[in-house]
């Protein structure tokens, strides 16, 4: 690289060494104005975009769906059929399955969203560390993510769930949140850092790095303003269809018993507390499982859809 052109005494950048620097900014900007123009033209993005504000809305603001009290029980409707009066029948306990399916959304997408960001933060530091430093670090880090990923992912969480979290540790059910919640966390990062140590490993070397690196720009600018932006359309993309494969995993684990359990309500919990009776009657598990799946379609299809939108050949 040639040497700054001094004036006067005076320093001065080498001449046309930010204009890369410039490129790539527009670039970026550039991408993500094309990509939501083209997610505004897609059907399927719009309908599993609507979908899952109707349930962000459903998990903030409950008693806008129902006004019943999902706890309240009466024991002389118990597994009472769907009717006019009550949509989706009664469970065992005689307690409003409409209501219990509408209150569990809440800490279903909260665990979901949660773990992600969580999963999200960890792993994509890791991955952009790696990728941007190489050397002994890339190969300590990602020796360690490999760890990781060759643990089985149900398995890990039943042996730390069932140690800090089982019927016997006590834990309120808030710390059960939160356990469950690092417990995916802990066990899913990986993936996001393969993601974005890939991401960064393929313009570390660009010309507007270079650049930034030539004006004195240190690791952290570099990262964050250089490299992130341009490894964050992957991450987006591996985060947004990971909000469903964890809101299906926390549904798997609370089936098993070692997840949220009561008095949580959760579509998970709802699940697995009717999992004895679907020969008898299936509407008290049906209807939860139904709206289970209809989230974690919508976010795969979101996730999806961005992912289209962000690769110019896949448009």
């Amino acid at each position: 690289m040639s040497d700054p052109v001094t004036t006067g005494g005076m320093a001065t950048r080498p001449q046309g060494a930010a204009e890369p620097v410039a490129e790539a900014a527009g670039a970026a900007r550039g991408l993500w104005s094309d990509a939501l123009h083209d997610l505004v033209r897609r059907p399927l993005f719009l309908i599993a975009f609507a979908i899952v504000g109707v349930f962000v809305v459903m998990a903030a603001f409950p008693s806008l769906f129902t006004s019943v009290n999902p706890e309240f029980a009466d024991l002389s409707r118990s597994m009472e059929r769907p009717s006019a009066e009550a949509w989706f029948g009664y469970d065992l306990q005689g307690r409003d399955v409409y209501a219990r399916t509408i209150y569990g959304a809440r800490p279903s997408i909260v665990v979901g969203v949660l773990a992600v960001i969580a999963a999200t933060l960890f792993g994509g530091l890791i991955g952009i560390l790696a990728g941007y430093f190489g050397g002994w670090i890339d190969s300590l880090l990602s020796r360690m993510g490999e760890i990781f990923l060759g643990l089985p992912y149900v398995l890990g969480a039943i042996i730390i769930l069932s140690i800090f979290a089982g019927p016997r540790s006590g834990a309120s059910a808030t710390q059960i949140m939160f356990i469950v919640v690092l417990v995916m966390a802990f066990l899913g990062w990986p993936l996001i850092a393969r993601i974005a140590r890939s991401s960064v490993l393929a313009v570390r070397h660009s010309d507007y790095v270079q650049a930034a690196r030539g004006l004195g720009a240190g690791p952290a600018r570099v990262i964050f303003r250089h490299l992130l932006p341009n490894a964050l359309a992957p991450i987006i993309v591996m985060a947004t269809i990971s909000i469903g494969a964890y809101i299906s995993a926390e549904a798997v684990l609370s089936f098993l018993g070692i997840g949220l359990r009561a008095p949580v309500i959760s579509w998970g919990v709802a699940i697995a507390d009717h999992q004895s009776l679907l020969r008898q009657s299936a509407h008290p598990l049906l209807f939860p499982a139904a709206f289970l799946t209809i989230a974690v379609l919508a976010f795969v299809m979101i996730g999806d859809a961005v992912r289209e939108a962000l690769d110019p050949k896949l448009r």
